[in-house]
Order: C-alpha cells, then structure tokens, then sequence
C-alpha cells in the first residue's frame, strides 16, 4: 500500500515539476502579453509549441497590433507563420495601412505577401510615390541608360523619363510589376516621338509627349497607377557636344542631299550612256539591214536578165550611170577639200 501510495505522490511531483516547467518557460512572453493587454493563454502558447510555431513571434506581432488599435486573434497570424509568410512584415504593413486611412484587410495583406510581394513597401509607395526611371540604369539604347527614338523627319532623338507610380493595393495580387510600367512607358515615348512632325517639335514641348503618354492608361493590369510622367532629359543623338545643334543637322542635311544629287546625277549620266550605246547598236543594226538589201540587187538584176526584163545595153546603161555618179561625188568631195584648206 504504502508504494502504491509512494508511485502516486512521485507522478504527482513529477506532473506539478513539468507544469510548473512549462509555466516558467513560456512566463515571460505570456507575461509580456498580459501586460500589453494582448492575452494569450499558455494553452495557446502550449499549442503553438506544438505545431512548432514560434510563440514570442506570434504574440509580439499581436502585441502591435493591439497597440495599434487593431484586434486580431492569434490564428490567423499562426496560419500565415505556418504558410511561409513573414508575420511581422504583414503585421507592419496593416498597421502602416490603418495610420494612413487605406483600406487593407488581414487576408489581402496575408495574400500579397505569400505572393512574393513586399506588402509593407507597397503600403509606403501608395502613400509616398516612388520614382522610376525609363529606361533602367544600364539598359535602352546600348545600355546607355537612354530611349532611342526617331522622329518624322528622321532625326534620332535620346530620351530619358522618370515615371511617378503609386502601389495600387487592390490590383497587386496578380498584376504586373515595374518592368511592365518601364517597358509601356518607353513604348509611349518611342510611338509619341514617331508621330511628331520633326524633332524642333520634340525638343520645343517635351510635356506633350509625357501626357500623350501618361493618357494612354499604360497601368492597365499593373499593381500601381502612374501619377505623373516627365522627360527628364532629351538630347540629339550623335551632337550631344555641339553647340549650335540646329547648324549642325542642317549641315548633314545638306551633305545628304549633296550625296542624293550625286547619286542622282550618276544614275542620269549611266542612262545616258546606256542609250547611246542602244543607239550606236541600232546605227550598226541599219546598217546592217542596208547591207543586206544592198545583197539583193544583183539577185534582183540576174532575175531580170532571166526573165527578159533588162538587156545588155540597159546594164552597160545602168554602169555609165554609176560611174558617172561616182566620179561627180568624187570631184564635188575634192574641192569642199580645198575650200576648207584655204579657210
């Protein structure tokens, strides 16, 4: 009897030692909770233990809120710890959203970290605007950090633009990030200068081409909404260094035109050869046809002499004719001679 009632008293000492173990190791933080009037039960914290979260993470994060005004229970912030999620950041964040009047549930701000997003920072860009350029550093044409653009007359123009964008808390689950706000902006602004007339116009009202862009809704599906876009800097390309811009592209202009002309001139001048030698070819081509006409005379005589048409006298007739032609043309060839000697 006696170790019967021995065996109980030590599982009893035994129970209250490991009670009050317990008790002691989670005493401070359920005292901490206690006396920031953020309560937590050591049931709860024994349950936490258990499915190996950790307690001080937990309350502190609740201990915040409740100083902060906010009421939350413990469950939701375990589920969010146990799911990956950076409970205190979420914690932060609604706090910073409720200071600033912005609507921020726990569950949406849960939801936006899990999906890999800063909430906190997207809390302090909807209420401090962040700015970005476009394009990055490092990157746009030959990673000059600058847009290549051309206008209608064909002048290259460099662009750089800072874009204003605030974070859209509703539309960030699922919309597209600064690279998509960098890429439709630059778009903008290359399509914006290609429908200008020429560059002066460019250079003259670069606060068209930022609210033509800026009124094309570019933050469509994006997780922020742009606020202001402006040129930060724009330059000729290839006369950055030049004084008198103007002077120089109309220098280069007119030697562009002055290569066109020459161009042009050349091709007029290798047509005309080319028709010469087509004419020179035709000449020899007549020539040639004369000669063979020329062939078909005698045929024609000997036809004549067969068929009784022309007689002997007539042919004799015919070659006086000719040598008398002959000989005046060769008389009449030797005194132009001497008329042109004496001139």
């Amino acid at each position: 009897m006696n170790k019967v009632i021995g065996a109980v008293l030590t599982i009893l000492v035994l129970l209250v030692v490991v009670i009050l173990g317990i008790f002691f190791h989670f005493l401070g933080v359920w005292v901490r909770a206690l006396m920031s009037g953020a309560r937590v039960s050591i049931g709860q914290l024994i349950g936490m233990k258990l499915r190996k979260v950790q307690p001080s993470l937990i309350v502190d994060a609740r201990i915040r809120l409740v100083k902060a005004g906010l009421t939350l229970d413990t469950e939701p912030l375990e589920a969010h710890f146990l799911a990956g999620g950076d409970v205190i950041n979420v914690v932060n964040a609604l706090i910073a959203a409720d200071k600033a009047s912005i609507d921020l549930g726990f569950k949406q701000a849960a939801a936006i970290d899990l999906a890999g997003r800063d909430v906190l920072e997207a809390v302090r860009t909807s209420v401090n605007p962040k700015v970005i350029d476009c394009p990055g550093v490092g990157t746009g044409s030959g990673g000059t950090g600058y847009l290549d653009a051309v206008a209608k007359d064909g002048i290259r123009l460099l662009v750089k633009a800072r874009v204003t964008v605030r974070a859209n808390l509703a539309r960030l689950i699922g919309g597209a990030g600064e690279d998509t706000i960098i890429a439709r902006v630059g778009q903008g602004i290359v399509s914006a200068i290609g429908s200008s007339q020429t560059y002066k116009n460019v250079l003259e009202n670069p606060d068209h081409i930022s609210r033509k862009v800026l009124d094309s809704g570019l933050d469509a599906q994006t997780g922020f909404e742009i606020v202001s876009i402006y040129i930060a800097d724009i330059s000729v390309a290839g006369v950055a260094d030049v004084a008198n811009v103007g002077a120089q592209l109309e220098t280069e202009r007119a030697e562009a035109d002055k290569k066109m002309r020459q161009a042009e001139a050349e091709g007029r001048r290798a047509m005309a050869v080319a028709f010469e030698q087509e004419m020179t070819a035709r000449v020899q081509e007549m020539q040639a046809k004369v000669v063979e006409a020329q062939a078909e005379v005698p045929r024609a005589m000997a036809q004549a002499f067969r068929d009784g048409n022309l007689g002997i006298m007539d042919f004799y007739r015919m070659q006086n004719i000719e040598s008398d032609t002959s000989m005046r043309k060769t008389i009449a060839g030797t005194k132009e001679e001497d008329k042109g000697d004496k001139q």
